[in-house]
């Protein structure tokens, strides 16, 4: 596999949107979002559904926001979400982290949310966001990381579905544990340690609603979506093995006293 080159692991099943919509810039870029002002023009990379994008541009009013994905089809549910919140400020284009077709020095801030855990050369990516990102600018990214996400109680076939996701997302050409290396992976961009500021942050599932709702998506996610296919034609595990973690989620999501938590690593890098 080329090394710009990386298949999106989960593609774009109801069971993924499920989750890709809940996300908002207040639970998922809170660490960004007190460095924005109304006039900034915000580049916002692997936008999928548009949710955290339709807030950016909500927070920006004089500004402006571009939300870019690799599938034009979920770009068609990013456009509905900012026309049902009447934004006029925002728009969306089909485009590739590692070649964006913007000239340099283009944008305030340049975001992503959960794409360099997908994409084939991280550092190279980097490199291109902090091209089109303008001096005095910020590029922000924030990851999660599978090896340190954590559960209660312990369900064996939870341990199994972690081990399963990361030999899947390996061999599509990713990084499922990208979190710890956001820091490593800037500086090999060419950042300087003073231009970046690392922070963590915590998805938390742990009501019962919570549960029903994170243990759902992901049981569903395990049978259904483009994941569970990779999984199966690359070797990595049988149908009835992948029926077998799916119950082990919703096991997971029937405890009362379940409880799931998801690391985020985060850096801010002033170009």
């Amino acid at each position: 596999m080329p090394k710009d080159a990386a298949v999106y692991t989960h593609g774009h099943h109801e069971s993924v949107l499920r989750s890709h919509t809940w996300r908002t810039a207040a639970n998922s870029a809170a660490y960004l979002t007190g460095r924005l002002r109304p006039h900034m023009r915000i580049l916002d990379i692997g936008c999928g559904p548009g949710t955290i994008t339709a807030d950016l541009a909500e927070l920006v009013p004089q500004g402006q926001v571009t939300g870019i994905d690799a599938e034009d089809s979920v770009l068609e549910r990013a456009r509905s979400v900012a026309e049902e919140r009447g934004l006029a400020n925002v728009s969306f284009a089909v485009a590739d982290v590692h070649a964006l077709d913007y000239p340099d020095d283009s944008f305030c801030v340049v975001h992503a949310h959960q794409v360099l855990q997908h994409v084939g050369d991280p550092v190279g990516a980097l490199r291109e966001m902090r091209r089109v990102c303008a001096p005095g600018g910020v590029v922000a990214v924030r990851d999660s990381d599978y090896a340190a996400m954590t559960w209660y109680p312990s369900v064996p076939g939870l341990d199994g579905w972690l081990d399963l996701y990361r030999r899947v997302a390996r061999a599509n050409g990713g990084e499922p544990d990208a979190g710890r290396r956001l820091r490593s992976w800037a500086l090999e961009a060419g950042f300087t340690d003073i231009d970046i500021t690392s922070t963590a942050s915590a998805w938390c599932y742990a009501t019962e609603e919570e549960r029903a709702w994170w243990s759902g998506l992901w049981a569903d996610r395990t049978v259904a979506s483009a994941y569970a296919r990779r999984a199966v034609d690359g070797g990595h595990a049988t149908e009835e093995e992948l029926r077998s973690i799916a119950e082990a989620w919703r096991a997971w999501g029937e405890a009362p006293d379940g409880w799931f938590a998801v690391l985020h690593g985060e850096i801010l890098c002033r170009v």
